[in-house]
């Protein structure tokens, strides 16, 4: 249940958690169980209140913005804390995207029957309670809400400090969408305060509460939660996103491109924050490509062959080509083909999203098949990356894991099996 924002004494914070964690177990019982006309029911009656409190939302954001000012938060944690209108439209529409999705629960992905004649079929069901820690962005409230709902799980969400009163206002539109449907409301629980040690409780699983462990957020939580946690975690350490511009590739789509995957929203893991041009093509695609950067107000830091294109190019150094910038920066090197192309984002890159913008399909498919990331794309913008664009409805996050879930994290990667075998008296010898 979501609290009003005020300081709770230490003492009471592991019963307030534990209490947490033995309800969203509980609801979790109950949803394992609901139909999905109940579960659409409740994202449907969310989506209406998100959109019919607005207001209330924005004014919460607004609260959060200012303190975050004062505590001089840069442009690119702004952006991604910031909501309008159309981002809590986006929202709204998305739990209604999800609510159209297929059910996974109960669905049979695989059935056989064995010589003895029992059958075997492999069933999906949920996770259990999933807790999720992220920072930022409050619209990851609603997402990851309606996705693990959607999918028969209690959700446990940790918000960051930031969006406090942002996620509290959406969580309440949330709520409203459970008790409509007749589900309990501990199926969404907000952790009701700002305490770092709450997190620490819930990376040590609630007493056996908590499932599996979602963080989204900057390097410094994704690794503290990778390091910490007593429960499976999916997780994405940082996306260092690269585009290769291949020697076929035309150049007015790869200014588009690369303009797109590094400018759209340069604070999204998704964003391109280095840029590998082909030897081959510097001389035709260098130049116009790093201009394009710089005119549009992106800082560019390269190698020799870079800094030679345009003197507004500032030196890269080695601790450019692995960094995330998460801001209107951008690290760019002249490759000596696809090899090499391939070989630099193996080295430097963080297996989340790269792309390869080329004409020949040969080149495409080497990339497609030999860069070793979660997603890989040709001849489109990495900022693709998303899993609403994916026609998952939403995302908790994109892992980059190779256990259980890579990619977005949506529905279907919020479930586990069983197996359910039917026989007529087999015995084993």
């Amino acid at each position: 249940m979501t609290a009003p924002l005020k300081a709770i004494a230490k003492s009471d914070i592991a019963d307030l958690m534990h209490q947490t964690g033995l309800r969203a177990r509980t609801a979790a019982s109950v949803l394992a169980l609901a139909p999905a006309r109940q579960k659409d029911d409740a994202l449907a009656a969310a989506a209406e209140q998100i959109r019919a409190r607005t207001g209330d939302i924005l004014a919460a954001n607004a609260r959060d913005l200012a303190e975050a000012k004062a505590s001089n938060a840069t442009a690119a944690f702004l952006d991604r804390l910031a909501l309008d209108e159309k981002r809590v439209n986006a929202m709204a529409a998305g739990l209604a995207v999800v609510r159209g999705l297929p059910d996974p629960i109960g669905s049979v992905t695989e059935r056989w029957q064995r010589p003895n004649g029992m059958m075997i079929e492999r069933v999906r069901v949920p996770l259990g309670v999933i807790g999720i820690i992220y920072e930022s962005r409050p619209n990851v409230t609603a997402d990851a809400a309606a996705l693990c709902l959607k999918a028969g799980n209690a959700a446990i969400l940790r918000g960051g400090s930031e969006s406090y009163r942002s996620n509290a206002a959406i969580h309440a539109a949330l709520l409203v969408g459970l008790r409509n449907a007749g589900l309990p409301e501990s199926a969404i629980e907000l952790v009701p305060t700002r305490e770092r040690s709450a997190v620490g409780m819930m990376l040590a699983g609630l007493d056996g509460a908590i499932d599996v462990i979602v963080p989204r957020g900057g390097k410094s939580l994704v690794a503290r939660v990778q390091q910490e946690a007593r429960v499976p975690v999916f997780a994405h350490l940082e996306g260092i996103c690269h585009v290769y511009v291949d020697k076929t590739a035309k150049l007015d789509m790869a200014k588009a491109i690369v303009l797109n995957a590094k400018m759209r929203r340069t604070g999204v893991c998704g964003a391109a924050e280095t840029l590998l041009v082909d030897a081959a093509a510097a001389s035709s695609h260098l130049c116009p490509l790093v201009t394009m950067l710089l005119d549009a107000g992106c800082e560019v830091r390269g190698d020799e062959g870079t800094r030679a294109s345009d003197a507004r190019v500032k030196p890269a150094s080695e601790a450019d080509w692995s960094t995330e910038y998460l801001d209107a920066v951008i690290s760019a090197k002249v490759v000596t083909g696809l090899d090499a192309a391939i070989a630099h984002i193996e080295r430097y890159g963080s297996h989340h999203t790269d792309a390869i913008v080329t004409e020949d399909a040969a080149a495409a498919e080497k990339f497609l098949r030999e860069v070793d990331s979660a997603i890989v794309l040709h001849n489109a913008s990495t900022q693709f990356a998303d899993g609403g664009e994916f026609g998952f409805g939403a995302e908790i996050g994109i892992a980059t894991g190779r256990f259980h879930a890579r990619g977005p994290v949506g529905v279907d990667q919020l479930t586990s099996f069983k197996y359910r075998v039917r026989g007529s008296g087999q015995t084993r010898p």
